[in-house]
């Protein structure tokens, strides 16, 4: 069963309490997303970090439940 857009932001924002996280359903199918995160704590951080922050944050879900999932980061401005 595919995961929700509001449990893939819950799950990011738990692990990232700073995050402001967008969620997008690019199918339509509750299977594919994009996710922007954007974090003051990713300041300093290569970008292979930060995306290894926010797949920490999903706890493994990653090829499982959650199938597709396109990834930005960013610091806020």
């Amino acid at each position: 069963m595919p995961m929700a857009a509001d449990e893939i932001a819950a799950l990011i924002r738990a692990g990232i309490p700073d995050a402001e996280v967008e969620i997008t359903d690019l199918a339509g199918d509750g299977d594919h997303y994009a996710a922007k995160v954007t974090a003051a704590s990713f300041a300093g951080m290569p970008r292979v970090k930060q995306h290894q922050a926010v797949y920490a944050a999903l706890g493994g879900r990653m090829g499982g439940v959650l199938h597709a999932l396109q990834l930005t980061t960013a610091v806020p401005k």
